[in-house]
């Protein structure tokens, strides 16, 4: 009986070390490979919490590890339940890039009316450092954007 009884808990330990050692190889390999990272982002509110954004972002770099290529696609959602008499304003999402020299400029933009569902939405950039994204609301027939949260940066290239 305590034949049976240690080699249980030594198949119970094997098992456990083996299913601890698994995660850590996978991780390790994914580390490794330093051409590609996909990550999500979000989720980025607007300072009133009227609206939000999230989603992935896709870096893939050449095989020199000079140049770049960043995908990002996400979701646009209108929290905003009043009628546009009532003061209810849209979703509205915007992001920026940096270049190797790190200067941002504007690389996308997105406007959604339609509480209470998303749009989805989705850019590419290339040699870009960083990417950052800021959530605001925006009237219906105007173009300033209001509440905006702070720019949440969603990639740099100095954590790679």
């Amino acid at each position: 009986m305590i034949k049976q009884i240690a080699t249980g808990v030594l198949a119970v330990a094997a098992t456990t070390a083996l299913a601890l050692s698994l995660p850590t190889a996978a991780s390790a390999t994914t580390a490794s490979s330093a051409h590609y990272d996909r990550d999500s982002w979000g989720p980025v509110f607007s300072r009133n919490h009227l609206a939000k954004a999230d989603g992935w972002i896709n870096v893939e770099w050449d095989e020199d590890q000079e140049s770049n290529t960043v995908d990002v696609r996400g979701r646009l959602f209108d929290l905003d339940d009043r009628d546009y008499d009532e003061g209810g304003k849209c979703a509205y999402v915007k992001f920026e890039s940096s270049d190797f020299d790190h200067d941002w400029s504007p690389v996308y933009s997105k406007k959604y009316c339609g509480f209470p569902g998303f749009k989805r939405f989705g850019f590419h950039t290339e040699d870009s450092s960083g990417v950052r994204v800021k959530v605001c609301q925006v009237d219906q027939h105007r173009s300033y954007p209001t509440k905006c949260s702070r720019w949440e940066y969603i990639y740099t290239a100095e954590n790679e």
